[in-house]
């Protein structure tokens, strides 16, 4: 309860539960969406793009 700032037990289960289910779907999202991106900026590019905004 400390760590949610629940004023009941109730509250603080809720909450847990809803963070968790909130981070499964975010993970299940990050996994589908991995690797979907072929003509994404790499590293260097990025770098190259930031250096040239100086």
């Amino acid at each position: 309860m400390r760590f949610t700032r629940a004023k009941t037990k109730r509250e603080a289960v809720v909450t847990a539960v809803n963070t968790f289910n909130r981070m499964h779907r975010l993970r299940e999202l990050n996994a589908r969406l991995r690797g979907m991106f072929v003509d994404f900026m790499t590293q260097e590019d990025l770098w190259k793009l930031r250096e040239d905004a100086r």
